[in-house]
């Protein structure tokens, strides 16, 4: 039996035992919930890795499970939603989920997609041996899977986590939006410019003390992020 325990919230009972077959065979325990009331109260009891919510729910829906769950926890959040537009991926990406899959899906899809936030979460950090890294005030504590501003720890989801990584223990060189996608998600890129955008605007209003005038995270227009040295 796999160690890692899986939440699987889906106000549809077919959706949520379909995926619990699924994930039951690549040996994850599975906990389940009908929307993000029975999330919250399941996550306060339970040792949970990642969560596969659903964005249309009732009582709590996904978004607002999503504001709640990244108060308190950084575990990864995989959103299924039935609107396909980029806008609404971009939007759920935006509200704190790390990967995002529109109804309808293939079962193994998800399990790849679950496999790949597992490996980044489990593991973060593969680019070098430092275990601790500061530019400037701005500290990653490999160890401890932590990032400090002055002292002050930062919430950072770990696809945040990720990309803040890549480019600090890089600190001075240029990513392009692809190699940051392809490095950080372990996939082929492909419409990634918006995807990466959002996490970039996210990590800034995290750290950065006025993120319009950005000093840790810098476009390099046309070509893409750097941390200065």
């Amino acid at each position: 039996m796999n160690e890692y325990t899986i939440l699987v919230t889906d106000d549809e009972e077919e959706i949520r035992d379909g995926i619990e077959i699924y994930l039951k065979n690549e040996g994850y325990q599975v906990l389940k919930a009908a929307n993000g009331v029975e999330t919250i109260k399941l996550l306060e009891h339970h040792d949970v890795h990642l969560i596969i919510l659903d964005i249309m729910m009732p009582e709590m829906d996904g978004i607002q499970t999503t504001f709640k769950i990244r108060e308190k926890y950084n575990i990864p959040i995989i959103v299924l939603s039935a609107k396909a537009e980029d806008s609404d991926k971009i939007h759920g990406l935006s509200i704190g989920a790390d990967d995002y899959i529109t109804k309808p899906f293939h079962p193994m899809e998800l399990v790849a997609r679950v496999k790949s936030q597992m490996r980044r979460y489990v593991q973060l950090g593969t680019y070098n041996e430092q275990q601790s890294t500061e530019v400037n005030g701005l500290v990653l504590d490999r160890e401890a899977k932590e990032v400090k501003v002055d002292g002050k720890s930062i919430k950072l989801t770990p696809i945040e986590y990720k990309i803040t990584e890549l480019l600090l223990l890089n600190a001075g060189r240029v990513f392009s939006i692809n190699e940051i996608y392809e490095r950080v998600w372990q996939e082929q890129a492909y419409n990634a410019e918006n995807i990466v955008a959002v996490h970039i605007r996210k990590i800034r209003e995290k750290i950065e003390e006025n993120p319009k005038n950005p000093r840790y995270v810098k476009v390099v227009w046309g070509i893409g992020y750097k941390i200065e040295k």
